[in-house]
């Protein structure tokens, strides 16, 4: 297949699929924008298989297969996806180990593993979020990881580049979060349960749901619950966000755009915890619009 062809063919699916990032990666250059379509691509690939219908061995061994493709020194010639993300990797650093980490979380949904602690959940979210940042950061590059020299003998200092990742790790897991608080109905009718059983023991909250699918919980209880890990996204976001100093402009205002989007919505759940029970929220285009607009106008600046 044609490179560019499967360049166009990535971008399909971002558009159609991932629209929440896709508001910020029209903010960057055409290279970067097709490498990061690749990126996500690839990534989106991988969710649907952990979130399709097929029975969980056959999910689990097209996982496996999804892994082994991503050693493969040629891409099959006719995946679009796996031609443009080869091409990526030749031409941008990007740290292919991190999609591994991406399988392995998709491989413990498939499971139906739960979290006791916190702890559990964060490196779940690391695995499925923070991956993709670190991928990310590939493509970006990284201003500050870039300016900080050692002693004047032309490498990059070690430390910064780990600042850099750890900030990008950060913005994952609170994008992640705040999907999850997103999701809690959705995946509690599908049979997961993401938040800590700790948290759910702390707020008497069971998330068991009726044969209505409404939860049968007291609804200031569930209300109080979804408000606490809201704070808790809120911390990781206010981390993350530091990430944008490291970026240039372009890649600044993408990362801004997608995280604007999502901090607006998790404004949304914390705001009227019983709608993001009900349903599944999202923003309206125009909203998305204006935060990707005001993020490449404050990125500018």
């Amino acid at each position: 297949m044609d490179t560019a062809d499967a360049y166009r063919h990535c971008e399909k699916i971002v558009r159609g699929q991932a629209r929440n990032f896709s508001y910020g990666l029209r903010l960057l250059p055409p290279p970067k924008r097709r490498a990061l379509s690749a990126v996500y691509a690839f990534a989106r690939r991988v969710d649907d298989i952990a979130d399709g219908d097929a029975p969980d061995g056959q999910r689990l061994t097209d996982l496996a297969a999804a892994r082994a493709a991503l050693g493969t020194a040629r891409p099959d010639p006719e995946d679009p996806v796996l031609v443009a993300l080869h091409d990526t990797a030749i031409r941008y650093p990007l740290p292919l180990s991190a999609f591994e980490e991406l399988i392995d979380g998709c491989a413990a949904d498939v499971r139906g593993e739960t979290y006791e602690h916190f702890d559990e959940l964060l490196s779940y979210c690391r695995c499925v979020a923070g991956s993709i940042g670190r991928l990310s950061l590939g493509v970006f590059g990284t201003a500050g990881a870039a300016g900080t020299r050692d002693a004047g003998d032309g490498r990059s200092d070690g430390r910064d580049v780990a600042r850099v990742a750890h900030l990008a790790d950060a913005l994952g897991v609170a994008l992640q979060i705040t999907n999850i608080l997103r999701d809690v109905r959705e995946d509690r009718l599908a049979g997961r349960t993401y938040l800590p059983a700790e948290d759910l023991r702390r707020f008497g909250c069971t998330l068991n749901i009726d044969s209505s699918g409404r939860f049968t919980d007291p609804p200031d209880r569930l209300a109080a619950l979804m408000r606490f890990e809201a704070d808790r996204a809120r911390d990781w976001f206010d981390d993350g966000m530091r990430l944008l100093t490291a970026l240039d402009v372009r890649s600044a205002a993408c990362t801004a755009a997608m995280a604007g989007i999502y901090r607006c919505l998790l404004g949304r759940i914390a705001a009227d915890p019983a709608e993001a029970l009900a349903s599944r929220l999202s923003l309206p285009p125009w909203q998305k619009a204006m935060v990707a607009a005001r993020a490449l106008a404050g990125a500018a600046r």
